[in-house]
């Protein structure tokens, strides 16, 4: 059996994807204001850096950078389904098996998530415009600036893109596919 090692990099930047256990649901963007409150309980117990992040119904992509001293990023993303799963109630499509029962787990999420350590600037830039873009990717508007769940809006209002940034783009394609 061949075992997955994960970049454990102290003071990494990364990509990470985190999906619902159904990715037919919507429960994300249903529950947008309890993964806000996640997010900020977990900012409160760990210390990391958001630099972009879309949320979807059914994922959310994030990069974060780490600060010098720490390489557990694992942390940050178990604090933040916790957070969440701890704020909703039962749903009707979650699915809680015997081993996830066994472990007190809720089935609301997928138990891994994808992570990438950003190489370099070119590669950071290339995945701020990936995150940005993704809604449109996946058909959910036809505009990043469209999508509410995105810190596009403060990339506008700091001046880093446009304010039609991703609007011309005719081809999805034109990022990295990464879900």
């Amino acid at each position: 059996m061949r075992t997955y090692i994960r970049d454990k990099t102290k003071g990494g930047c990364y990509f990470l994807t985190v999906n619902v256990y159904d990715r037919q649901s919507n429960l994300l963007s249903a529950h947008i204001n309890e993964l806000r409150q996640a997010f900020k309980k977990t900012k409160r117990t760990q210390t990391f850096e958001i630099d972009a992040c879309v949320v979807l119904p059914d994922h959310f992509h994030i990069i974060i950078t780490l600060p010098h001293q720490s390489d557990d990023y694992s942390k940050i993303i178990s604090a933040i389904k916790g957070n969440f799963s701890r704020l909703i109630s039962k749903t009707d499509r979650e699915v809680i098996s015997s081993s996830r029962a066994k472990k007190r787990e809720r089935g609301l999420w997928q138990r891994r998530f994808w992570e990438h350590k950003i190489r370099d600037d070119k590669d950071y830039k290339q995945h701020i415009d990936y995150i940005h873009y993704n809604p449109v990717k996946h058909g959910y508007v036809s505009r990043p600036t469209d999508w509410a769940y995105s810190t596009i809006h403060k990339f506008i209002s700091d001046g880093v893109y446009p304010i039609d940034w991703g609007s011309n783009k005719i081809e999805s394609n034109i990022f990295l596919d990464y879900d």
